[in-house]
């Protein structure tokens, strides 16, 4: 055995060399790794007796990409651009063998190989576009030769993992081997092509498949026409596709040069920066300061949820997918039975569309039990109450739940709002009381907000925090404020949008704009879909504000075709000159001088105030982490992720330039505007909200 270096060694297996790397958690391309692979390379061909070199990583994974840490930091080692020639211009055949992922730069070493065998639980992928970036070691051009320009198309644009049986079918993995035996199957691969004298298959030389595509500018049309919906807006798809189309009508090293010089556009971008820093506050989320990894959690074997609604059906489901049984209570039968039929008819349009079969269906449901009695949730280690949004209901119910559920159990609820230390107050365990804030529809939405109370013990929010991760949510602990952090930012855009329409815009105005930065609908179209008699009481309208006059007009929203748009029979919206006439007649009787509002005003005032707010929980102690601030708007509210949410984004734009908006605002329209300490002293300290530690 010969050792390359740190994370690298040379074995021989007769004439079969084995380069094996070790460079742990998941064998990133660091500096390291790539001096391993160069030097592995050279000491293989330079010795006569070895006539094949496999390439194998120890540990769970292939190289699974990337070094992250090392962007934008000065290069040092071999570049990978040198050990991919190194090993693609190789004078004996090379195999790289795959377990885990070979994701990013790792697949793209893995192009270089002149064979790939794979065990069949491993899986490969391009993901940088989850980064705002495109694979830039020849990833672009190398892909479409081996798997051709459609599938290459599809994978640089998800960068979706891709199974390795799907890898054989496609031709990017030549061979599987015995799970568990990737090394003999490696080597028994190598010494197969060494005995049938086979060529040395480089993939840049490729180009049947390329040249197949050449002159079809439609492949390129067809795609980008199918996924403008899930594209828009973002930078790193549409310079993936570029490169695609580089590799199809470039000859190779000018593609090389198409892609390097996309990448670097990207990779100094804004876009990039923001998913890049969203990639890592995603993971920053789960870290609470005062909670140590090693406390104490409870376990969590039954779950009780209280509502058989929307949401408590919604909630029930995560667990349910999690393999958690659940019991759910109602108080009444017919809604109880309506519940339960909403959850199965939710499952079995799942299974129609492939992704469970009908055992699947039947297990779930065979975990879930209805009740109308409280008392059934006697023994269950979590509750969750998802009743109506009222404050005596849902002390009420806590009351009877502290009478009821066994000691140890946690007392959460779904308040989206409510004062959870109040909620609290009811029963004799204030530590065990949480807030688990679900966004709708709750099987769907990522985002929980975990509302830690004054109380709440270390156990009980580790234990939230673990078990929101364990049913495939992105939870952030946020403390009781209210409307918490998301719907507490919200109301400050909300706020600016309904006096926008006063004062001269129109609710498509309004929503134009924000579409148009990114957002999947602006707010008055939001309204429309989730219905704008959610809340209004017909009893107490009194035609106060727009809303409750388009509601005593029977204007409710895409449910009846008519809200702030006017909908047609496949729901599609239009301007309403009906609302036009009531916001004009309303602003007038208001005493309104409306006026020409520009787009830029329209965005300050919706988005510089929501910065401004986030400046404020922070200060408060109300979230960690500006991150976290964003990863709530991101997961739950639609943030665009290339914008890297609110707090990123006044980085992006600086925050001398919110705080000089928010203060010309506060002199021409009052104390709304006025701006938040943390935001003053950053601004006078030259920082960032990134800079907050």
């Amino acid at each position: 055995m010969t050792q390359i270096n740190d994370v690298a060694t040379l074995t021989a297996e007769g004439e079969v060399a084995v380069l094996t790397l070790n460079s742990p958690p998941v064998n990133a391309l660091s500096a390291g790794v790539r001096d391993g692979l160069a030097g592995g390379v050279k000491a293989a061909t330079e010795n006569k007796a070895v006539k094949a070199l496999v390439l194998i990583c120890e540990g769970k994974t292939f190289i699974a990409g990337a070094d992250i840490s090392e962007f934008g930091k000065p290069p040092k080692g071999a570049s990978l651009f040198e050990v991919q020639n190194a090993i693609e211009g190789a004078s004996i055949p090379v195999v790289a063998a795959i377990h885990g992922t070979a994701l990013g730069g790792g697949l793209e070493v893995a192009l270089c190989c002149h064979y790939r065998v794979a065990v069949p639980s491993a899986k490969c992928g391009l993901p940088e576009v989850k980064l705002g970036l495109l694979p830039g070691a020849g990833g672009t051009q190398r892909l479409p030769r081996i798997v051709g320009v459609e599938k290459a198309l599809t994978m640089v644009t998800s960068g979706e993992h891709v199974a390795a049986k799907q890898c054989a079918e496609m031709g990017l993995v030549d061979a599987l081997v015995d799970e568990g035996k990737l090394r003999e199957g490696a080597i028994a691969f190598a010494k197969k092509i060494v005995a049938e004298k086979r060529p040395l298959k480089r993939v840049r030389d490729l180009n049947d498949k390329v040249e197949a595509a050449r002159g079809k500018p439609e492949i390129f049309a067809a795609f980008r026409k199918a996924n403008a919906k899930k594209f828009r807006g973002y930078d790193a798809p549409e310079a993936n596709i570029k490169c695609i189309e580089a590799a199809v009508n470039e000859p190779f090293d000018d593609g090389l040069k198409t892609e390097r010089k996309l990448f670097m556009g990207l990779m100094t971008g804004t876009q990039s920066a923001a998913q890049r820093y969203v990639f890592f506050a995603e993971r920053a989320v789960w870290k609470v300061p005062d909670v140590p990894d090693d406390t104490q959690t409870i376990p969590i074997k039954k779950v009780g949820v209280i509502g058989a609604g929307t949401m408590g059906g919604g909630i029930s489901m995560n667990f349910l997918n999690a393999g958690y049984p659940v019991t759910i209570v109602e108080t009444k039968q017919e809604a109880l039975d309506r519940g339960l039929g909403v959850i199965r008819r939710n499952y079995e349009n799942t299974a129609k569309r492939g992704r469970l079969t009908m055992a699947d269906v039947d297990k779930r449901m065979g975990m879930l039990t209805g009740t109308l009695s409280l008392e059934d949730l006697a023994d269950c280690d979590l509750v969750i109450e998802a009743v109506f949004e009222n404050m005596n209901i849902k002390k009420d119910v806590f009351g009877k739940l502290d009478r009821i559920v066994k000691q140890g159990a946690i007392l959460a609820t779904n308040t989206s709002a409510l004062n959870i230390n109040e909620i609290a107050t009811v029963t004799k365990r204030s530590e065990a009381v949480i807030g688990w804030h679900f966004f709708s529809p709750a099987n769907v939405m990522r985002l929980l907000e975990v509302v830690r109370g004054e109380k709440s013990s270390k156990p009980v929010i580790a234990t939230s925090m673990q078990m929101a991760r364990k049913i495939g949510k992105i939870a952030a602990l946020v403390g009781v404020c209210p409307g918490f952090v998301g719907n507490r930012i919200l109301a400050q855009r909300q706020r600016e949008a309904q006096k926008l329409i006063l004062e001269g815009a129109m609710p498509w105005d309004v929503d134009r704009v924000l579409y148009n930065f990114g957002f999947p609908m602006g707010p008055f179209a939001m309204s429309d879909l989730a219905g704008l008699d959610i809340g209004w009481s017909k009893e107490k309208s009194s035609s106060s504000t727009i809303r409750e006059i388009l509601c005593e007009m029977d204007r409710r929203g895409q449910k009846n075709g008519k809200g702030f748009y006017d909908y047609d029979e496949a729901r599609n919206a239009t301007p309403s000159p009906v609302v036009e006439k009531i916001i004009l007649d309303f602003a007038a009787k208001k005493g309104i001088n409306r006026r020409t509002i520009s787009d830029d005003e329209i965005l300050e005032r919706c988005i510089y105030p929501m910065i401004n707010e986030g400046a404020k929980i922070l200060d408060e102690g109300m979230a960690t982490r500006a991150s976290d601030i964003d990863i709530v708007w991101i997961n739950g509210y639609g943030w665009p992720v290339y914008r890297g949410g609110p707090m990123f984004y006044g980085d992006t734009i600086g925050l001398d330039k919110v705080l000089a908006k928010m203060k010309s605002f506060e002199g021409q329209m009052g104390a709304e505007f006025k701006p938040a300490k943390l935001l003053e002293k950053l601004v006078a300290e030259g920082k960032r909200f990134q800079d907050l530690k």
